[in-house]
């Protein structure tokens, strides 16, 4: 990947892993670009205090320097009560985050007010799912226009949970992407295969249709991250090795490359999610083309 091979810098990076932030599986930062090689040491100190104790991961890791910033989401997915919301806020809101990372966390809908209210502007925040088009006679969706009239930046999409769970197909998933953007709402377009998929040997051809389906609809790039998140490590407490992760989004980066353009291929984050932690997303984030995470379960703890 040209971008990457132009410098690069060691990260030594202290976190702790027990975090109740998305930001305890920050394993690795990206910098903005440069030209020279460099090193960066980075002291992210996020405690999380839990039966008298705080849990520490500390890791050397060597990264790229990239185009983009270094990703981080936290999918709170259907958990949560206010009380444990307030709490989750108050410990993100004594958290340092580096300047060279993105912050986005996606709370429940009926909480977005609540946490936009309370959360520091520092941290952005998603919608879990939203409709297809302008609101209407939808009886429980939740529309574009309302994610962006609560204050959301992001939105996330084609989430296993949805495709597998609610039924949501490759082409629906797509032009809800394609609505979103229209109305300047981020999208993180989710791709993944199923355990039975990769065993038969079609890990690449799930993806590379799931990737068409955002591709056909999508007018630019800009505002995309993809999230490759193997159903199959989702909430299970299987994790694909770092080798595994890094062999698609090579992929990924490849059929972005001969199917869109080089430059998308190229800028397009492509970030990781599937039982990720404060203790796997340090080798994760030694991959090259691993440029963040999308933190489930841990980004609650």
């Amino acid at each position: 990947r040209n971008t990457y091979s132009e410098g690069r810098m060691a990260a030594m990076i202290t976190v702790s892993s027990a975090s109740a932030s998305a930001s305890a599986c920050l394993g690795r930062i990206c910098g903005p670009q440069t030209q020279m090689q460099r090193k960066l040491q980075v002291q992210l100190q996020i405690e999380r205090k839990g039966k008298g104790r705080t849990m520490a991961t500390r890791g050397v890791v060597t990264c790229m320097a990239g185009t983009g910033k270094f990703f981080v989401g936290g999918n709170w997915k259907c958990n949560g009560t206010k009380d444990s919301i307030s709490k989750l806020v108050s410990d993100l809101n004594s958290a340092n985050f580096e300047d060279d990372v993105d912050i986005v966390v996606a709370p429940p809908f009926v909480y977005i007010d609540q946490v936009k209210s309370t959360l520091n502007d520092r941290i952005k925040i998603s919608g879990q799912n939203s409709w297809v088009s302008k609101g209407g006679a939808f009886t429980g969706e939740i529309s574009v226009e309302q994610l962006k009239d609560l204050g959301c930046d992001w939105v996330i999409l084609g989430h296993s949970e949805r495709r597998h769970v609610i039924g949501e197909d490759n082409q629906f998933i797509g032009k809800k992407a394609a609505y979103a953007l229209s109305q300047n709402l981020k999208v993180i377009a989710c791709i993944g295969e199923k355990l039975e998929e990769r065993e038969a040997g079609n890990t690449f051809d799930v993806c590379y249709e799931q990737l068409k389906a955002f591709a056909d609809r999508v007018p630019s790039w800009a505002d995309v991250v993809i999230a490759y998140e193997p159903v199959w490590a989702i909430g299970t407490g299987k994790v694909a090795t770092p080798e595994q992760a890094q062999e698609v989004h090579v992929a990924v980066r490849e059929w972005l490359q001969k199917n869109v353009s080089s430059e998308v291929a190229s800028e397009t984050r492509i970030i990781y999610g599937g039982s990720v932690n404060g203790s796997n997303s340090i080798e994760l984030a030694k991959q090259e083309d691993i440029d963040g995470f999308l933190v489930g379960g841990a980004s609650l703890k």
